[in-house]
C-alpha cells in the first residue's frame, strides 16, 4: 500500500565531497551506522588532539611540566596524532583522493592536503631531524613540529561532519510521518460478512465500513450513512465536512460520529495521501543544494596553492643556498601550511552555529545551514491561511439576538446543548458561553440531527441550534435574520442558528479567528520587501474577506494540497525566490517545495519535518526575526571567508621566500602555523559578534 519513495543513487555531491546516499522511507528507521561510525572516530580523535595541543602550547604555560621529556616529545606527539589523522581521518582522506580523479577540487582537497602535508614533514622532522638546517632546529637538535595542526583540523572538521550526517538523516522524517497517516487496516464488506483485511489488500470497488472515529482508509465515495469528516489533513481547514451518498472522501482523514460505508476508488499510489508522499519526496530531490562559496573559491585556491608550494620547492631546489632541499622543503611545507583550510572551514561553521543559537533564543529553529543562507534572498512570502494567519480553531465571534433576546441567555441554551455534542462548532459555542460568564448545564432530552445540528430540553424549553434545514423541521421563520446571516457569510464566517420553542430566537456567527500578531507582521514583512500570497483552502468568499481584513492583495482559494506545491513552483518560474509559511500536513509539499519552507511549531510533526525553519511560537513575526538574522548571518559568514583568505594571501607569497632576496627573511613553518592559528581565532571572533545582535 505504501508507496516506494527512492532517492538518487549514492555518489559524491560534486561541490562539497559529501556522499550522498539513496533514500527509501519506511515507518521503521534503523540506526545510520555512517552517523555511528563518525561519532566514533570524533570520540577518539578529539581525546588524542587535547594532550596535543596541551604539548603544542607548553611554552605559554608557566614552569614546563615536560621539560624532561626533551627529544621524546616529538615522538610522543607521533603516537597520539596518526591515529587520529590515518584513523579518524580516513573519511576525508578518502574524499580527498575522490576529488583528484577527475579533478574536482574542494573543501576535502583542502582537508587532505593540509592534513598530510602537516603530518608527513612532521614525521621526516621526528625521523630524520638531521635533513633540516641548524638555522631551524631548537637547541636540543629537535626540528618543530605540527602534528597538532593536523589533528585539530581533523577533529574540527569531523564535528561539522557529525552535524550534517545527523541532518541528512532526518530528511525521510516527513515522508515516514506521512505514511504513518494511513490505518493499517481496513474492515471490508463481502458477501460472507464483514472482516478486517491489510490495507494493501483492498481494491479498487471493495465496499468498506468506516466506523466513527476510524480513519477513511483509502479515496472513495460513500454509499451508505451520514458523518462529519475531519479533513484537515488535506484542507487544513478546521471545521469538519459533512458527507452522505455520493460524497467523495480522502484516505488518512478522520471519520466524526456517524458510520459510513464507502466504495474504493482509489488504492494504493494512486490515493490522495500517496500522491501527497510522492510530492514530498521529489521535492526534498530536487531541490539544488545551495553552492558553498567556500567551494567555489576552493576550485581556483587548491591548485593556485600547490602550484605556489611546488613553484617554491622548483626555485628553491635549484636557486637556494645548501642545503638545498632542506630549504625548498622547508619553504614548500610554509606554504601549505600557511593555506591549511583550519580558518576556512570554521569561516561558514562558526557564523551558522552563533546564528543557529540566536535564532533558538528567538524562537526561530533553522534545520540547516542552507535555510539560513538562502532566506535572506527570499523576495516572496506564501502563507497558508488557517493556524498560520489564523488560530486555527474555530470561535464564536459575533452574537446576534433576535428581538426580546439577550445575548447571555441566548449563548447559555446554545451551550446547554452543544455541550454533549462532539462537534468542533459545539466547543466553540461552549468556550464562548463560559467567556461572557453564563454557567452551562447539559441539556435533558439530547438529540443529534446528522448533517443538521442538535436538540435538546433546557429549563422545560426545546432548544433547537444548527442549519437552516433544522430550523424548518422546527418551524422557525428565518426571514429576519436573512440580512444578518448573508453579511456575515460574506465575511467569511459560518452562520448557526438557534431557534427556542419552534421560534427563532437568534443566530451565533463562528470563524477561524485571525492572532492578534499577524496584521503587525505582515505590515513588517512587506516594509521588509517581501509580497504576500495567501493559500487557503476556504471558499472565494471567506478568502477574500480574510485578505480584505488583512491587506493582502494576493490569495488563491479553493487550494487542494497538490495546487499549494503548484502555486510554489509558478512563483519560482517568475524567478521568484519563495518562501512557504504552513502548519499542516497538507503543507508539506509546499514547504518542501519552496526555497525555503517555515512552520508554525504549533503544527503538526509533518510540516516541521517538510520545513527548513520551525517558528516555536507560532508567531508570523518570528519570520520577519529570521530574515533579519539570515541577512546579519550571510554579511558575517563573507566577513570571515575575508579574514580566512586574507592572512592565505598576505602569508603565502612570504612562506614562498619573495623577501628573502630583499631583506633575508624567511617564515618559518612555525610562524606560518600560529598565523594560521590566529586567522582562526579572527573568524570565532567575528562569528560571536552575531550573538549581540538587534533582531
Amino acid at each position: 500500500m505504501h508507496p516506494e519513495v527512492v532517492q538518487d543513487g549514492p555518489g559524491d555531491c560534486p561541490a562539497c565531497g559529501m556522499a550522498l546516499e539513496p533514500m527509501a522511507p519506511t515507518l521503521d528507521e534503523g540506526p545510520n551506522e555512517e552517523l555511528i561510525d563518525l561519532k566514533r572516530r570524533l570520540w577518539l580523535s578529539g581525546i588524542l588532539t587535547v594532550p596535543l595541543v596541551l604539548i603544542a602550547m607548553r611554552d605559554m604555560i608557566p614552569g614546563d611540566l615536560l621539560a624532561g621529556l626533551g627529544g621524546w616529545l616529538p615522538w610522543i606527539e607521533l603516537v597520539l596524532a596518526t591515529p587520529v589523522v590515518w584513523w579518524g581521518g580516513w573519511p576525508f582522506l578518502v574524499k580527498g583522493w575522490r576529488s583528484l580523479s577527475p579533478p574536482n577540487p574542494n573543501m576535502f582537497t583542502l582537508i587532505g592536503l593540509g592534513v598530510l602535508v602537516a603530518w608527513g614533514y612532521s614525521v621526516v622532522a621526528t625521523v630524520a631531524p638531521g635533513v633540516f638546517p641548524p638555522t631551524l632546529r631548537k637547541a636540543d637538535g629537535t626540528v618543530p613540529v605540527y602534528f597538532e595542526a593536523a589533528a585539530v583540523i581533523v577533529t574540527l572538521v569531523m564535528v561539522g561532519q557529525v552535524m550534517e550526517v545527523a541532518a541528512r538523516s532526518r530528511t525521510g522524517a516527513a515522508i515516514r510521518a506521512l505514511l504513518g497517516l494511513a490505518p493499517a487496516t481496513a474492515r471490508r464488506i463481502t458477501d460472507a460478512g464483514e472482516e478486517d483485511v491489510p490495507l494493501e489488500d483492498v481494491g479498487v470497488g471493495d465496499r468498506l465500513r468506516v466506523r466513527p472515529g476510524e480513519k477513511v482508509p483509502v479515496d472513495g465515495s460513500v454509499l451508505e450513512g451520514r458523518s462529519a469528516v475531519d479533513e484537515s489533513m488535506v484542507s487544513g481547514e478546521p471545521i469538519p465536512v459533512e458527507k452522505t451518498g455520493g460524497d467523495a472522501v480522502v484516505g488518512g482523514t478522520v471519520n466524526g460520529s456517524g458510520t459510513l460505508v464507502i466504495r474504493a476508488d482509489k488504492v494504493g499510489s494512486e490515493t490522495l495521501l500517496a500522491r501527497i508522499v510522492a510530492l514530498v519526496a521529489e521535492a526534498q530531490r530536487s531541490r539544488a543544494p545551495v553552492q558553498r562559496i567556500v567551494d567555489r573559491v576552493a576550485a581556483f585556491f587548491v591548485p593556485a596553492v600547490v602550484a605556489v608550494a611546488v613553484i617554491a620547492f622548483v626555485v628553491w631546489y635549484a636557486l637556494g643556498p645548501e642545503p638545498a632541499l632542506a630549504y625548498a622543503i622547508v619553504n614548500a611545507v610554509a606554504v601549505l601550511i600557511i593555506a591549511c583550510p583550519c580558518a576556512l572551514g570554521l569561516a561558514t561553521p562558526m557564523s551558522i552555529m552563533v546564528a543557529s543559537g540566536r535564532g533558538a533564543e528567538m524562537g526561530v529553529l533553522f534545520r540547516s545551514a542552507e535555510a539560513i543562507e538562502t532566506f535572506r534572498d527570499v523576495d516572496t512570502l506564501v502563507v497558508d491561511k488557517t493556524g498560520t494567519l489564523t488560530e486555527g480553531r474555530p470561535a464564536v465571534t459575533e452574537v446576534v439576538a433576535a428581538d426580546g433576546q439577550e445575548e447571555g441567555s441566548l449563548l447559555a441554551a446554545a451551550a446547554a446543548v452543544e455541550v454533549a455534542s462532539e462537534h468542533p462548532l459545539a466547543a466553540a459555542v461552549s468556550n464562548a458561553a463560559k467567556q461572557h460568564g453564563g454557567s452551562v448545564s447539559p441539556a435533558s432530552r439530547f438529540e443529534s440531527v446528522t448533517g443538521r445540528g442538535v436538540i435538546g430540553s433546557v429549563d422545560g424549553r426545546r432548544v433547537a441550534v444548527g442549519n437552516r434545514e433544522l430550523m424548518q423541521s422546527e418551524g422557525a421563520e428565518l426571514a429576519s435574520a436573512a440580512e444578518d446571516a448573508e453579511a456575515l457569510r460574506a465575511a467569511g464566517r459560518t452562520v448557526i442558528f438557534v431557534a427556542i420553542d419552534g421560534r427563532y430566537a437568534g443566530l451565533l456567527a463562528v470563524a477561524d479567528p485571525i492572532k492578534s500578531t499577524t496584521p503587525e507582521a505582515l505590515e513588517e514583512l512587506s516594509r521588509e520587501g517581501l509580497s504576500i500570497v495567501m493559500l487557503t483552502g476556504d471558499s472565494e468568499g471567506t478568502a477574500r474577506a480574510v485578505a480584505r481584513e488583512l491587506s493582502i492583495a494576493d490569495y488563491v482559494a479553493d487550494v487542494r494540497p497538490e495546487d499549494k506545491a503548484k502555486v510554489v513552483r509558478q512563483l519560482q518560474a517568475e524567478g521568484r525566490r519563495v518562501a512557504m509559511a504552513g502548519d499542516g500536513v497538507n503543507d508539506a509539499p509546499a514547504l518542501a517545495a519552496a526555497d525555503v519552507g517555515i512552520a508554525m511549531g504549533s503544527g503538526t510533526d509533518v510540516a516541521m519535518e517538510s520545513a527548513a525553519v520551525t517558528l516555536v511560537k507560532g508567531d508570523l513575526n518570528g519570520i520577519v526575526r529570521a530574515r533579519r538574522l539570515s541577512m546579519a548571518t550571510v554579511r558575517n559568514i563573507r566577513q570571515n571567508l575575508f579574514f580566512a583568505f586574507a592572512y592565505n594571501a598576505a602569508g603565502v607569497p612570504v612562506a614562498a621566500g619573495v623577501l628573502y632576496p630583499f631583506f633575508g627573511l624567511l617564515l618559518n613553518p612555525m610562524i606560518a602555523a600560529a598565523a594560521m592559528s590566529f586567522s582562526s581565532v579572527s573568524v570565532i571572533g567575528n562569528a560571536l559578534r552575531l550573538k549581540r545582535i538587534s533582531l
